[in-house]
Parts: structure tokens; sequence; C-alpha cells
């Protein structure tokens, strides 16, 4: 689509334009307003929920219910930033879960075999970054549909993990490595485990980055409108390659956070993440359709399914109903949007 008068391409509604852009200045200024209302009402679904919680069942205030809800919640909220900027570039990536799994099976194995620690972490780290740059290759090289290439390479991945550990859990790890996980900052009954200030450091420089780097917010400009986004001279493939690699590296750093926490690696581990992910991130304001959300948005997302979760723990609800729950929640959010943006266009 081109402005008649300037013969340039304008971006898609929503989408967030570069610098110097002014057709695309009051597209930010709308996705902005349209994110903080998002964020607004999801943080006072949030406060109601936490307060009915309160009043259900005395278990919820406890410190101990507190502290593990904010521990599982801390490795999703690593994974959910790499899942956001997908999603905002117009993809999504559904092997996270598989390349969690994966790094934590290689970091363990390799010091099984004595390998020393920080060489078994870069490793992991590595086959993360090896699953992510295989995604974006696929995707911007060769053209395959990103629904096809993630759904591809999370059954490599998981597959990998099969074959390495034939589905036995590889244990144990080196006492040193478990500190990455069960490190707490504070007194020894109430401390706050350490992992839970990795989630938080990834969340906040993901947020202070996709609100104010160049790099990022040219993601909004790809994810909103990718042709526009070529024929303003945008490096499209580039940054589809490096969102994808980034989604892988997150994935790697979570899961060898995870083994460290379990002082194991789990060939399950991971199992149903990337559907919980695409909620949290939907429901936080993200659209499947690009050029849209925040990780501000996704982490509000992710407490809010960590309460639903929780809300049916602490009420003695079978655990299966959890995946049901989470799936509803998924297309309830997906169809929200899908109106929203006809009601906007």
């Amino acid at each position: 689509m081109h402005d008649e008068a300037t013969d340039r391409p304008v971006p898609k509604r929503g989408a967030l334009a570069p610098a110097g852009w002014s057709a695309g200045s009051a597209g930010a200024s709308l996705g902005h307003r349209i994110a903080g209302v998002r964020e607004a009402g999801l943080l006072l679904i949030i406060v109601v929920v936490s307060v009915a919680l309160t009043l259900l069942t005395p278990s919820f205030l406890t410190w101990g219910n507190l502290v593990t809800t904010l521990a599982g919640l801390s490795l999703d909220a690593i994974v959910v930033v790499g899942m956001t900027i997908a999603l905002i570039s117009g993809g999504f990536d559904l092997s996270v879960g598989a390349v969690f799994a994966c790094a934590g099976i290689v970091a363990v194995g390799l010091m099984i075999a004595e390998v020393p620690i920080p060489i078994a972490i870069l490793a992991a780290l590595m086959s993360g970054a090896a699953w992510g740059s295989l995604n974006g290759f696929l995707i911007t090289r060769v053209g395959v549909n990103p629904f096809i290439t993630t759904l591809g390479t999370m059954g490599m991945a998981r597959g990998v993990v099969l074959v390495l550990t034939e589905g036995r859990v590889l244990a144990p790890v080196p006492n040193g490595f478990k500190l990455l996980g069960q490190a707490q900052i504070g007194p020894a009954n109430h401390g706050v485990p350490i992992i839970v200030f990795f989630g938080l450091a990834t969340i906040l420089v993901g947020d202070v980055l996709l609100r104010n780097s160049v790099f990022l917010r040219q993601v909004y400009y790809v994810g909103g409108n990718e042709r526009a986004a070529r024929l303003s001279g945008l490096p499209v493939d580039r940054i589809k390659f490096l969102v994808y690699l980034l989604s892988g590296l997150l994935a790697a750093l979570a899961g060898v956070i995870a083994a460290a926490r379990f002082g194991s690696g789990s060939p399950l581990a991971g199992t149903g993440m990337e559907l919980r992910l695409i909620a949290a991130a939907v429901i936080g304001g993200a659209s499947l359709a690009g050029g849209e959300g925040t990780i501000l948005g996704a982490l509000l997302g992710l407490i809010l399914l960590a309460l639903v979760s929780d809300a049916l723990i602490l009420l003695n609800v079978n655990v299966y109903w959890q995946q049901l729950v989470t799936g509803a929640i998924l297309v309830a959010a997906v169809t929200f949007d899908v109106l929203a943006r006809r009601r906007r266009g």
C-alpha cells in the first residue's frame, strides 16, 4: 500500500514504523494507547482474582505458595520474551518447549561426562541458538511457513532429547550447578529464589529494549506490514532470523536454569510450554496477525494463567483440567483479538 502523494509505502494500522516516518507515528501512538488499556485491564483482573482467592482459601497468601508460584512463573517469563517478539514479527515459535528440554539435557549430559560446568552451560546455550538459527534459516531463506518450520523443529528437538536419554531422567548434577537454580536471596525461611530475579531481569531488559531499541521497534513494523517494510529498505530477513535466534537462545537459557533447579535433566521438560506462552502473550495484547504486543502485557498474561492454575490446585480441582482451561483461555483471547481488530479495521 502506498501514499499517493509521496509514493511511499504506508505501514498497517497499529504497526510501529521507523523513526521519522510520519505515517507510522499515529500508528505507534494508537498501538501504545491500546496496549496501555489492555495492560491496565489485565492488572485489574489479576487484582480481583487475587482477592477472590484470598477469600476462598487461606493457603493462597502463604509465603510458600507465593514463592512456589513465582519460581515456576520465572522460567516461563524468560521464554515468553522471545515468544512475544516472534508474535510481534508476524510469526511464532512452537519449538520453545522442546528446545528448553534439549538444552537442559545437553547441559546435564555433559556435566555427567565430567565436562566443566561453564563449558556445559555454553554448549547448552549454543544448542538453543542452533535450533533458533535453523528456524530462522528455513523461514527467511527457504520460505517455509513459521507454523510448519517450528512444528518440525519441535519434533526434531524432542527427538534428539529422546535419543540422548532413551526416555530416562539424567542425574545427578554438580552442587555448583544446582546453585544456579536453587540458591535463594534473603533469610533461610523467607528467601526469594534466585531464578525469580533471573526472570525479572529478562522481562525488564526485554521490555525496555522492545520499547526503545531501534532494532526491536523495527520488529513491529515487519509484523505490521512485511511488504511495506521491504519497500522501505528494512532488512526484513535479517530481523526475522535474529528474532528466532533470540527465541531459541532464551528457551535454552530457561532450560539450563530449570535443570539446575531440579538437579536433573528430564526428557519431558517443557511439554506444553508453547501453548501456555502463546496464550499468555495473546492475553497480554499480542496478535497472531503480527505487529502488536508488549513484554509487560505477556508477563501479566502469564501471571493470570498462573493464578488460574494455582486456584485450580488450591481448590482441589483435578490437575487434568488445567490444560483444558489454558486452551479455553487461549481460544477466548484469540477470539477477542480478532473481534477487536475487526472493530478497529
